[in-house]
């Protein structure tokens, strides 16, 4: 189980094939595992790393701090200790923020950027996950574990196609967070809006979207077209907030054609 140590604490991350690197983050309540397929699909062509955020699947965090803006810290800094000068950032979800966090902050590190189902303004969160924002619901959530295995249930049989599948996945990770990762992470996400970011962003970016999200809104595919110059969009008309298992071919192949040809 490969992993390093940073200024935060100990990253987990997975790693496969051989070429240029490129990183991949998950989103809210996941882990590197979203990305198996992934990893093997893109490991054909690039060096593909899958890492998990502080507080999420098997990384450590040395402090209480499960935000937004700490796990964009956290990027950079994985990259400089495993040595990437630059890289490809693609992104799920909360991941997604975080990538175009990254390339806002230091753009010099970041080739290109795709989001999936990532949100801009994070007002566009389902209302449930806001309301998860707060740490007197995750506390509660906490306390009484049907609550959290029942939201978990819901949330994911809405979320994907293959719900019963995805909610084994989701249930295995989100058993690992602690009330503080639960309610940090998503309550920093619903306070971000990378709108004003966006303007000066000079490499590519890629919006991949799910027609059928109910987690975030996709409209926000819209929004990224209009505030990043360089952005171009990909709908995906069967898909709800993980393309990438609702329609697996579809999705490697846009993903593989950005990262070669973009």
């Amino acid at each position: 189980m490969p992993a390093l140590v940073t200024e935060q604490g100990i990253v987990h991350y997975e790693t496969y094939g051989r070429g240029r690197p490129v990183i991949l983050l998950h989103g809210w309540l996941g882990s590197w595992a979203l990305w198996r397929e992934t990893i093997e699909e893109l490991g054909k062509y690039f060096r593909t790393y899958a890492l998990d955020f502080f507080g999420f699947g098997d990384s450590l965090d040395r402090s209480t701090e499960f935000s937004v803006t700490n796990y964009v810290d956290l990027v950079y800094q994985f990259m400089d200790r495993v040595g990437i000068v630059k890289a490809p950032l693609v992104g799920h979800s909360m991941g997604g923020s975080v990538s175009l966090g990254v390339a806002a902050r230091y753009p010099e590190k970041v080739v290109k950027v795709a989001v999936i189902g990532s949100p801009i303004n994070g007002a566009s969160l389902n209302f449930f996950l806001k309301l998860s924002g707060y740490r007197g619901i995750a506390n509660l959530a906490f306390a009484m574990p049907i609550l959290l295995r029942s939201f978990i249930f819901g949330i994911t049989h809405l979320a994907a196609n293959d719900g019963p599948a995805l909610h084994r996945m989701v249930a295995v990770d989100a058993a690992k967070t602690t009330a503080d990762s639960f309610f940090q992470s998503i309550g920093t996400l619903r306070d971000t809006n990378i709108t004003p970011e966006l303007p000066a962003m000079k490499m590519p970016i890629l919006g991949i979207y799910g027609r059928k999200d109910i987690i975030v809104h996709p409209m926000q595919g819209k929004m990224l077209l209009k505030y990043a110059p360089t952005a171009k969009e990909a709908w995906f008309e069967n898909s709800g907030h993980f393309p990438m298992r609702d329609e697996p071919v579809r999705f490697h192949s846009t993903i593989s054609d950005f990262l070669h040809n973009a």
